[in-house]
């Protein structure tokens, strides 16, 4: 490597730093010792994982639109020219090494010559082109298209007032080999690498993809892999099993040979389950926690995931500014995390979570503003008289678009009788779906408001803020705001001076919500979990692609 800026120096130092010392606890390294134990335990012990989602998956296709359970299952299939380790740092994926210029602005990826699908056929640098020009097209556009706009000319090809729209051919990549891939940014991106490892930057071979037509990624047989595991069966709403890929260039890492994953909605049967021993990890929920706080097996994080409201601004009731900040400081936040969820999470009054990012010195992003809008509901109710007079009505319904798990119908019913008897005259209506089902009527915002969450692809405060910019991808919100986003692309384009991006993103934020109330923050969520003590090295990542089991393997059970 010829040069590193100093910039992703520190980053990546914070990345191993920080968050190794909150997730120590499932992403220390064994030492010679313990790998020496674990490799003689391997061979009398079954290398079967037993895991549950909440639901479906709701797409396989990397350029698809992701939540949180698509990113973890497509980082577990497939990979990307970096992938995240287990300190949650970008280490060689596809990649086996890169350069970079001495302005920081061009990367030179070296594919390893040992790079395959999964039938057989080469990982080369034209996979990463041809997904990466797909994710920008204008007719096969990305949800994450965003994602790459700090690359050459991406914003431009996807702008259609632009002269350069929908010409790929001078989108800042190129091939220069089957085993070189450049990219050429427009400005010094202190996440880069970091960036990459996300699901939206993985290959797609286009002989196979092509071959598929629209059954690509439906079926485990409209798919190739090349991460370390494949997807061997897929049941919908039901479960999916993973197998250890063979082909894959680590493969002598990988130790799981099978992962056996149900669907399960229920909290009870998800806990049965457990204890019964047919699973062996589980979120739990707050009517649990009593019961299993004590064990060996229980265990909390603060995870840098914030859940908020979402509110519809083409909604005539919501597009007034005093009713959104009624609705926003209308309940009570804290009773929410403390009570209902029991689990580690903590109220929000932010966008940008705590504990997540931190600037040159050391200083957590939340140090400035702690929080907006905490007036609480004597103030609410004064905004809510205000926008009332402004609308010229006296009565307001809303419809609550919220997901079917049951911790989360709980938080709604809780905020809906909340603001029913803290804003007179309003009407709140819940209608609960699945989260494929949720995640299609929210982004074609069919909805007034919205139970809504996000969790960070990389660690920078800009994967949270540049939601809400006028023309961004999750701008679902209808909102548009000129000084907003002049802060924003300020920081996004100019990470030269830190101290100013800093106070660019702190500011953009506060007037999102404090001035705005675009959202109403809910919770940085916590999550209880039980894992038997048998299952080791299960890497939970805090962004990105959440979970790896690559360095996954069961001992002694």
């Amino acid at each position: 490597m010829k040069m590193k800026s100093t910039i992703v120096i520190v980053l990546m130092l914070l990345v191993s730093t920080f968050l190794s010392g909150c997730y120590g606890g499932e992403s220390k390294k064994t030492s010679s010792d313990e790998n020496s134990n674990k490799n003689s335990s391997e061979k009398s012990t079954e290398q079967v994982l037993n895991l549950v989602e909440g639901g479906e998956i709701p797409t396989l296709n990397t350029l698809g639109l992701f939540d949180a359970l698509s990113s973890r299952t497509m980082n577990n299939i497939f990979e990307g020219l970096y992938r995240l380790d287990e300190s949650h740092a970008p280490v060689p994926g596809m990649a086996e090494s890169y350069e970079v210029s001495e302005d920081g602005k061009v990367y030179t990826f070296h594919i390893r010559s040992d790079a395959k699908w999964s039938n057989g056929t080469s990982v080369t640098a034209k996979d990463f082109e041809y997904a990466w020009k797909k994710a920008i097209t204008p007719e096969t556009l990305s949800t994450y298209s965003y994602l790459f706009n700090d690359i050459k000319n991406a914003a431009a090809i996807q702008d259609s007032k632009n002269s350069l729209y929908g010409k790929v051919e001078e989108f800042g990549i190129k091939s220069v080999d089957d085993h070189t891939f450049q990219v050429e940014l427009d400005h010094p991106v202190p996440y880069f690498l970091s960036l990459i490892t996300y699901p939206v930057f993985f290959p797609q071979n286009k002989e196979f993809v092509e071959s598929q037509g629209d059954k690509y990624a439906l079926e485990v047989e409209n798919l190739v892999y090349n991460g370390p595991f494949v997807l061997d069966s897929w049941e919908h709403e039901v479960g999916w099993v993973y197998k250890k890929n063979p082909s894959y260039w680590d493969a002598k890492t990988v130790k799981l040979d099978t992962i056996n994953v149900k669907v399960v909605k229920e909290a009870a049967t998800r806990v049965n389950l457990y204890d019964t021993g047919k699973i062996d990890a589980t979120e739990i929920t707050s009517e649990f926690i009593s019961q299993y706080a004590s064990s060996p097996e229980y265990s909390t994080l603060l995870k840098p995931e914030v859940f908020f409201i979402r509110m519809n601004q083409n909604n005539k009731y919501l597009a007034n500014v005093n009713i959104r900040k009624a609705i926003d400081m209308g309940w009570d936040k804290k009773a929410a995390a403390d009570s209902l969820l029991n689990n580690g999470s903590v109220p929000a009054y932010y966008l940008v979570p705590k504990e997540f990012a931190f600037d040159e010195s050391g200083k957590d992003f939340r140090a400035k503003y702690q929080g907006f809008n905490e007036e609480g509901v004597e103030k609410a109710k004064e905004y809510w008289e205000k926008g009332l007079e402004e609308l010229g009505v006296d009565s307001i319904e809303l419809e609550f678009l919220s997901y079917d798990s049951e911790d989360r119908k709980r938080v709604s019913e809780y905020f809906k009788n909340q603001l029913e008897t803290n804003l007179p005259g309003i009407t709140i209506k819940i209608n609960q779906q699945p989260n494929k089902q949720k995640l299609e009527l929210e982004s074609s915002m069919q909805y007034d408001l919205t139970y809504s969450g996000w969790g960070p692809d990389f660690q920078d405060p800009i994967t949270f803020i540049d939601l809400y910019l006028s023309n961004g991808s999750y701008n679902w919100s209808n909102y548009s705001n000129e000084e907003f986003d002049r802060l924003v692309m300020e920081a996004k384009t100019n990470p030269a001076d830190i101290a100013k991006r800093w106070e660019n993103m702190q500011e953009a934020e506060r007037i999102l919500i404090e001035e705005d109330a675009v959202i109403s923050p809910m919770y940085q969520s916590g999550q209880a979990r039980l894992m038997k003590s048998y299952v080791k090295g299960y890497i939970s990542h805090p962004f990105g692609v959440f979970a790896s089991y690559k360095w996954t393997y069961i001992e002694g059970k």
